[in-house]
């Protein structure tokens, strides 16, 4: 059902591509929009290790609710910042994508631990997460990508 990567050499080993979910701040979820037009968009997330989940959060309301709600199948593309090799300028680079199905977390405690994980992502201040949680988390809608499929691969921008 899903492809595999073209260049079997240059593909990542499922660890790495769950270290690439884990350390990098954000990606770009893809979702079925309006007319039938990919959607794509930048979002911050949080990658669970108990459930394998992709965890995101924005508002109750817009086109990428519209979107999930019309279609929960989905992909969500990480890449890392990159390295050079001594002697060379091009950068390796890489990247994850994830195919899966977006369900809405319904459990109010769920949203609030998983904001939290979240925003230890940026920052350790608890005293500034607190008051974000206490007062954003009535009006913030949590969304999680179950994975179907997962592929990685790293790539020479040469």
């Amino acid at each position: 059902m899903f492809r595999e990567v073209a260049r079997k050499k240059q593909s990542l080993p499922k660890e790495e591509c769950i270290e690439v979910l884990k350390k990098e701040l954000r990606g770009v979820l893809s979702v079925l929009g309006d007319d039938g037009y990919p959607y794509g968009m930048p979002l911050n997330h949080y990658y669970c290790e108990e459930d394998g989940k992709i965890y995101f959060h924005g508002g109750k309301s817009g086109h990428k609710i519209d979107a999930i709600k019309r279609c929960d199948k989905a992909s969500f593309c990480v890449y890392d910042g990159g390295y050079r090799n001594p002697g060379e300028w091009a950068l390796n680079i890489r990247s994850v994508i994830v195919f899966g199905r977006i369900k809405i977390v319904e459990d109010q405690e769920k949203l609030l631990e998983i904001s939290r994980q979240l925003s230890y992502k940026f920052t350790r201040d608890e005293e500034y997460i607190q008051h974000e949680l206490i007062n954003a988390g009535p009006r913030t809608l949590m969304f999680a990508l179950e994975p179907e499929h997962i592929t990685g691969k790293i790539v020479k921008e040469a």
